[in-house]
Formats: C-alpha cells, structure tokens, sequence
C-alpha cells in the first residue's frame, strides 16, 4: 500500500511523503492527514526506523467510519546537518479493521502483528528533507545519482589538493622571506614576486571549488 487516495485500502494518507524544513537547533512539524475509507472501525499505528529522533501524535488511534484525523510528526532539534542533507529515515503506517467501541486503550499488544488471524494493510512513506531557499521557496534534498556523487567527490579531491598546494607555496614563501633578509637582489626580487602571484591564483582557484561544492557541514 502507497500513500494516496486509493478507496480500495483501509485508509489513505496525504500527503505522499514526510516534508521537513530543515533548521539547526529547531524542531520541524509535518502533518499526515489519515482517512477511513470504509464503513468499519480502522484502527491504525504508526512506526518509524528512527523513533529516537521523531515525536509523533496520536502514534495510534481508531477512525470511526469514513473519519480523518491529523498526524503531527516532529523532527527533534538537531545540532548539525546530515551529510548532503540526505535521510534515510522511513515511516510505516499500519492499518486493520477492529470491533465496534473499541477504545485505543483496549487495543491489544499483538492488533498489528501479521499473524494471519487478521488483514494488516501498511503504507510507507519516505522523509524528506528541505531548506528555505533565497527566493522564498524550498530546495529538496532526495537520493542523488551515483554520477552526481562522483563529480562531488572529485570537486572535493580537487579543493584538497589546491590546499596542499598552498600550504607548500605558503612554506617556499616564508624559506624565501628567510632568504631576502640576506639576499635583496634583482634576480630574488622577480621570484619573490612571481611567487606571490602564483599564491593568489591557487587560493583563488581553491576559493572557487569551495563554492561550487555542496557543504557537508
């Protein structure tokens, strides 16, 4: 079972997916609006693979007959953000038809287990992650491709290597400095100044691919 609209399952769920605005120190809310689609008593329980970082009410409840109600799920205030602001958190959502006046506290423990005395429906749903962009949209953070990995990384090996090259050129630079104290020669003023110059084309070139490269912070 997908999230949707699809009157042949217990309940539907819009929307489709767990939208966060993602926010460091700050908590996120999305809300799931659950539908019973039939003429029974569909009682429903939501799981996570990350229950430690989501707070979610009601976690289980029983619609009545062609009821609603709203889930509100809360991300928790995080310190960082994730590695290329990617989630593989998912959620379930269980459904199962259950006798009339039935009260969510008298719901057995074993209501969703699939041991066959009863249809248990589920519905999965991704999480996925957003952040508030300059022109007041949001950016959406999904999977990327193996090729969009790739040209990343070698942005990144390429920043790395700029960095070596620099901290190697900052050390010629001060053996040189060391070196005009006892020299001040025409032939070390022209090195001096050629070296200089190729510094600030490597931290520019280096300022460049820190640009263009995601943060992973």
């Amino acid at each position: 079972m997908t999230a949707g609209g699809d009157v042949n399952q217990l309940i539907s769920v819009q929307p489709n997916d767990l939208k966060f605005i993602f926010k460091l120190d700050k908590p996120s809310f999305c809300n799931l609006q659950v539908t019973n689609n039939t003429e029974h008593h569909v009682a429903f329980k939501v799981k996570t693979t990350s229950p430690k970082k989501y707070f979610v009410r009601p976690n289980t409840g029983i619609l009545l007959p062609h009821d609603s109600c709203v889930i509100r799920v809360t991300l928790q205030p995080k310190r960082e953000y994730p590695p290329n602001m990617q989630c593989k958190d998912k959620f379930l959502l269980q459904s199962t038809i259950v006798p009339r006046n039935t009260n969510t506290d008298d719901l057995p423990a074993d209501t969703f287990n699939k041991d066959g005395t009863r249809e248990i429906q589920e519905c999965k749903l991704k999480v996925i992650y957003e952040t508030n962009s300059d022109d007041g949209g949001f950016n959406s953070f999904t999977s990327q491709s193996p090729d969009s990995t790739t040209a990343i990384q070698h942005l990144k090996d390429e920043r790395d290597t700029a960095v070596r090259q620099t901290v190697q050129l900052q050390q010629e630079l001060d053996f040189l400095k060391r070196q005009r104290k006892r020299s001040n020669g025409s032939s070390f003023s022209f090195v001096f100044a050629s070296l200089v110059g190729l510094i600030g084309i490597t931290v520019g070139f280096l300022l460049n691919l820190s640009l263009a490269s995601p943060s992973t912070a």
